[in-house]
């Protein structure tokens, strides 16, 4: 069974995949994979840097995650440049992986935040979505020391809610309580594995 986690920036789904791959989940991280083409492909390296500019990498050459999407995010026409630089690379990646899995006997959870707009809901069993409010989703990513302005840019370039909650086949609720989220993430974990 393949599964597709996701939710806005902020929502909890890293948390909601480590508390599924606990349970037995095979999980495929998009953001890994996306980490994992911007250190280790040469071309998407020189593709970025005349994209973005060359303080988007440091002296050895290495890609500053960091200031590629402070320079992405900062209007949708960028935004759609790094997609096209790096989506191609790290959905080829994202399809070898679910292939390489499809038959492990495993529910397989890809987590990813773009699920959506890369349209592989139409691809997965079903599509789970972590969602919390707004208040909430952005005093948790300044905790990890994003810059306030810079989340807003983001949550405003992301889907909006409703459109996650009209593709969802589970939302689960994710307001800070670690012992409610884990209820209903074990409680979608058993109904899915019922449906093997």
């Amino acid at each position: 069974m393949l599964i597709g986690l996701t939710g806005q920036i902020g929502a909890g789904k890293t948390t909601v995949a480590n508390i599924l791959r606990g349970l037995g989940a095979v999980i495929i991280d998009a953001d890994r994979i996306g980490r994992e083409v911007l250190a280790d492909n040469p071309a998407v390296k020189r593709a970025l840097v005349r994209a973005f500019g060359s303080e988007v990498a440091d002296k050895r050459g290495r890609i500053n995650r960091r200031a590629v999407a402070g320079a992405a995010f900062a209007s949708d026409s960028s935004r759609r440049k790094l997609n096209q630089i790096v989506h191609p690379h790290l959905l080829k990646e994202l399809h070898r992986q679910v292939k390489e899995r499809t038959n492990c006997g495993k529910i397989i959870v890809i987590d990813a935040a773009l699920l959506l707009e890369w349209k592989l809901d139409h691809t997965v069993d079903a599509v789970i979505v972590v969602r919390a409010p707004a208040i909430v989703r952005l005093n948790r990513m300044v905790a990890r020391r994003f810059d306030r302005a810079d989340i807003r840019r983001r949550m405003h370039l992301q889907l909006r809610w409703p459109e996650y909650r009209r593709r969802a086949d589970v939302i689960i609720t994710n307001n800070g309580n670690s012992a409610e989220l884990r209820r209903q993430v074990v409680a979608t974990w058993n109904c899915l594995r019922e449906q093997l």
